[in-house]
C-alpha cells in the first residue's frame, strides 16, 4: 500500500447523493481477483450509454477532468454492498481520496484498509468546494499529516481521523504491511514454541 501524505491534483465534483458499491463498480466486473483493470468499470453506467460510448455530460468524461485525483462527492458516499472492488476501483482509476458528508461504515473502513483518504466534511462546505471544483482551477491539496483541505482560492478546511489511521496512512501500512512490521517477534516466538511443545509441529 502506498503512503498517503499531501496530495495536489485535479477535484472533480459528482453531486450525488447514497451513490452504492454496485455504482461505483457494477457486478459484472466483480469477477476479477486482482485489483488492476478495475477502472475500466468505475461508474460505468455513469460514464458510457449502452452501446459503450462515453457519456459526454458526466463529470468524469470531461476534458477538464481528465486525470482526476480527488472526488468531490455527495452525502451517504459507498452505501450498499461491502464489496471491496469499490476502492480498488477508484484508486485504479487515479483517485485516492473521496471528500463526501458522509460515508457508509464498511466503505469507509475498506478505504482505509486499501489506502484511499476518504475525508468527512460538513455539508455545507462540500456544497463550497465543488463550487470551486466547478471554476477554471480544479486543482485541491489534501494534506493527511495536518488534516487540511485546500481549496484552490486557498482556503483551509479541517478534518478528523482516527489518529492509528492516520498513522497506518502515513506509513503505507495496510493489515499485512501492519503484521510484518514484527516479522523478527512472531519468527522468535515460532522457534521458542518449536522447541518447548514440538510435538505441534508434527
Amino acid at each position: 500500500m502506498d503512503k498517503f501524505e499531501r496530495l495536489e491534483g485535479r477535484a472533480a465534483p459528482l453531486n450525488l447523493a447514497n451513490l452504492d458499491t454496485d455504482q461505483i463498480i457494477p457486478k459484472q466486473f466483480l469477477k476479477r481477483v486482482d485489483r488492476e483493470g478495475l477502472a475500466a468499470g468505475l461508474f460505468y453506467d455513469f460514464r458510457f450509454d449502452p452501446e459503450g460510448n462515453e457519456k459526454p455530460d458526466f463529470v468524469l468524461n470531461q476534458p477538464a477532468y481528465k486525470g482526476t485525483h480527488i472526488l468531490i462527492a455527495g452525502d451517504n458516499f459507498g452505501c450498499g454492498s461491502s464489496r471491496e472492488h469499490a476502492p480498488w476501483a477508484l484508486l485504479d482509476f487515479g483517485i485516492s481520496c473521496v471528500i463526501a458528508p458522509s460515508f457508509a461504515d464498511i466503505f469507509y473502513n475498506n478505504c482505509f484498509n486499501n489506502g484511499l483518504l476518504p475525508v468527512a466534511l460538513p455539508l455545507e462546505v462540500v456544497e463550497s468546494l465543488m463550487e470551486e471544483a466547478r471554476g477554471g482551477n480544479h486543482i485541491f491539496a489534501v494534506d493527511l499529516p495536518n488534516q487540511t483541505v485546500i481549496s484552490p482560492s486557498g482556503v483551509k478546511y479541517s478534518f478528523e481521523i482516527d489518529p492509528g489511521r492516520k498513522e497506518k496512512m502515513l506509513q503505507g501500512l495496510d493489515f499485512i504491511g501492519e503484521t510484518l512490521e514484527h516479522v523478527r517477534a512472531i519468527d522468535s516466538f515460532e522457534v521458542k514454541q518449536d522447541q518447548s511443545r514440538p510435538w505441534l509441529a508434527a
